[in-house]
């Protein structure tokens, strides 16, 4: 089982910019897609990036597409996203999630973090 801790969020105005960190450990994370969702208050949790461990292969949603990067530092277990640009609209509690790639649902994810975005 993979175990995911992240780091990161807090309160920005907005077009401001943050970083969000996810550490994995527990095992390697070869053959794991690697995800990062986020749920507004009230609303369903939406995946927004992700990324296929240990090749080159990313997927950016078209609501943050331009806006956002999701990248990967394999020698350290972790993954982050990187929020340009951020909507006020945007204020939710973000998540990091893994899942092997064999499986359609994501089944480890770290606690989440709140990312607040004021007008």
């Amino acid at each position: 089982q993979v175990q995911l801790v992240q780091s990161g969020g807090g309160l920005v105005q907005a077009g401001d910019s943050l970083r969000l960190s996810c550490t994995a450990s527990g095992r390697s994370l070869i053959n794991y897609v690697m995800g990062w969702f986020r749920q507004v208050s009230g609303k369903e949790r939406e995946k927004i990036a992700a990324l296929r461990w240990g090749t080159r292969a990313t997927w950016i949603d078209d609501s943050v597409k331009g806006r956002f990067a999701i990248s990967s530092d394999d020698a350290k277990n972790t993954m982050a996203l990187q929020m340009n640009s951020l909507k006020p609209e945007e204020t939710a509690v973000y998540y990091c999630a893994a899942r092997h790639f064999s499986v359609q649902d994501f089944h480890s994810w770290g606690p989440g973090t709140q990312v607040t975005v004021s007008s």
